[in-house]
């Protein structure tokens, strides 16, 4: 396992309205950031707050190309973001201890925070069609480029980490910053992570390491 310190290229500040930060998603030109109340999508160039969609955001957030997919409790909103409207809903499978949330090539990735879990599920059933054990607690999930990566957050440290799909095993584990937490995770599909920072309001980019020259095969964001 290969294993470096984080490179933290930008911090954004607390949003106005808004207390934390949880899930993150990116559409290809904004970070959606889930907010409690709210949907913020922030344009990663300023952390400008673009405009924002009134809706229960407790969790993890996907992008699937064409609509937003966010965890509210023990629900996982299928939304449009043009409109802000719930299209359809289906059961987290953690029954609100989920955490993140990802979308790859048709199906959802979810994080069950406490259980240490990553599930694979049908978008809209809710059917669970495998899962990943880990060791530490996770918080978001993102593929990017063949690779799938976690966030983990336990006992005041956080780390992003790659890990084998079909094993759990981690290949690759990113440090963050002492007293920096990682609640949501998700990758630009090239060389940035965007990262919501939980209680601290804040959103971070994070490069990802070694990721000039990569090619990866398998589900793309």
């Amino acid at each position: 396992m290969s294993r470096s310190s984080a490179d933290v290229i930008e911090e954004y500040q607390p949003f106005e309205g808004s207390t934390r930060v949880g899930g993150v998603t990116y559409d290809g030109r904004n970070v959606w950031c889930a907010a409690g109340g709210k949907l913020n999508a922030v344009d990663p160039g300023s952390g400008k707050v673009l405009r924002s969609i009134d809706v229960a955001a407790h969790a993890g957030t996907a992008f699937d190309g064409r609509h937003l997919f966010q965890i509210a409790e023990d629900r996982i909103h299928k939304i449009d973001p043009e409109t802000g409207r719930v299209l359809a809903s289906i059961p987290a499978p953690g029954g609100g201890g989920d955490s993140g949330l990802a979308w790859a090539e048709g199906t959802l990735w979810v994080g069950q925070y406490r259980s240490r879990k990553i599930h694979q599920i049908d978008p809209d059933t809710g059917a669970v069609q495998r899962t990943i054990e880990s060791n530490r607690f996770v918080t978001g999930v993102t593929w990017v480029q063949g690779e799938l990566w976690h966030a983990t957050w336990e006992e005041e440290e956080s780390e992003l980490r790659r890990i084998d799909p079909a094993t759990g095993a981690v290949l690759e584990q990113v440090d963050m910053p002492p007293g920096v937490g990682v609640s949501g995770l998700e990758s630009d599909g090239a060389d940035r992570f965007f990262c919501g920072g939980g209680g601290s309001g804040k959103l971070r980019i994070v490069r990802r390491p070694g990721s000039r020259g990569r090619n990866g095969a398998g589900p793309k964001s």
